[in-house]
């Protein structure tokens, strides 16, 4: 396999690892007007994202920097691109971030409701704009003989990519209130599993006709397998919730998140920023860096990317166990 078929293959590995992780956690930020009914509710959603949500976000600077460092041309045509929309995203994530960390500071109630809606919409943002920008890339983008941007924020926001946008929304907000309800216990545990059940119904009939456009434009077989898996893995996800197993509609939501993100990669390869004109197109080739640039980021990929995933997992081990409003000091 060639180094950047194998660098092509790591990011869409981040991505796919950034959005399952971030994917709940915008879902939790989502819920706090939706399903908390007072402030120790309200505490309690935040409690269960609190020790990850940070780490979480770390994949998206890998990811990042894994495509300016391996595919330089595909990160200066897609940030120049999308720059408003990436504006955006990072203004959101860090009222989120500001909102995580302010809210307590004060014990006034206006002050947190304040807050409150700040992390809602530094969750509601990027949950539907990564939706918009990952569609709008495998549809393509007008681009000239010198892959720049010649188009205008309309071009950007194409039905299908638009579609793209409500199906992370529906299904991170799905995927959230099913952590919600595997992580608590009480009431709020048995409210979120309902919410998510009512969600997942609008989000299984938004994604069934994404990943049914996406593999009917696309018709390669692997394009098609990556969405059958997603409707079946987010179906068994809430039947897994009618049931009552959290553990298996997280499971099953997470796995249907991947093969999405799955879908859009295949559908994207080799490419990596298509036109919409007769020119312009980038591919993995002719966006790579150098083959010693390549051969060394591959090496240090090998040594420490377990690590990073090993401290993760260890992360969410030690902070495992289910939490309630009793666990909530008055």
């Amino acid at each position: 396999m060639e180094l950047t078929t194998i660098w092509f293959v790591l990011i869409a590995v981040l991505w796919t690892g950034y959005l399952v992780l971030e994917g709940f956690d915008f879902g939790v930020g989502m819920l706090m007007r939706l399903l908390a009914r007072d402030e120790n509710e309200r505490r309690v959603l935040l409690n269960t994202i609190g020790p990850v949500w940070d780490g979480n976000e770390v994949w998206l600077i890998v990811a990042g920097g894994a495509t300016f460092a391996a595919f330089p041309e595909w990160y200066a045509t897609l940030f120049s691109a999308y720059y408003v929309p990436l504006f955006v995203i990072l203004v959101a994530l860090i009222v989120r971030a500001v909102g995580f960390e302010y809210r307590h500071k004060r014990p006034e109630a206006q002050w947190k409701r304040r807050w409150d809606a700040a992390i809602v919409f530094g969750s509601v943002v990027p949950a539907l704009l990564w939706g918009v920008a990952l569609a709008g890339i495998v549809h393509g983008i007008p681009l000239d003989a010198d892959h720049d941007f010649v188009g205008s924020l309309a071009d950007l926001v194409t039905p299908y990519a638009l579609l793209g946008g409500l199906v992370t929304l529906t299904v991170f907000l799905t995927h959230g209130a099913f952590f919600v309800a595997l992580k608590t216990v009480g009431d709020i545990r048995h409210r979120a599993r309902a919410l998510g059940l009512r969600w997942g119904a609008v989000a299984a009939v938004l994604t069934l006709a994404f990943v049914a456009w996406t593999a009917g434009r696309d018709g390669d077989l692997a394009v098609w397998i990556a969405a059958g898996v997603a409707v079946a893995t987010f179906l068994a996800g809430l039947a897994a919730a009618g049931a009552g197993r959290e553990g298996w509609a997280f499971t099953g939501t997470a796995f249907a998140i991947a093969a999405v993100a799955a879908m859009l990669f295949l559908a994207l390869f080799p490419d990596v920023m298509p036109s919409t004109l007769a020119t312009g197109t980038l591919t993995t080739t002719t966006a790579a860096s150098t083959p010693y640039t390549l051969e060394i980021m591959t090496w240090v990929a090998a040594a420490f990317t377990p690590i990073v995933i090993g401290y993760q997992a260890w992360s969410y081990w030690v902070f495992r166990r289910r939490i309630g409003v009793h666990h909530i000091p008055s």
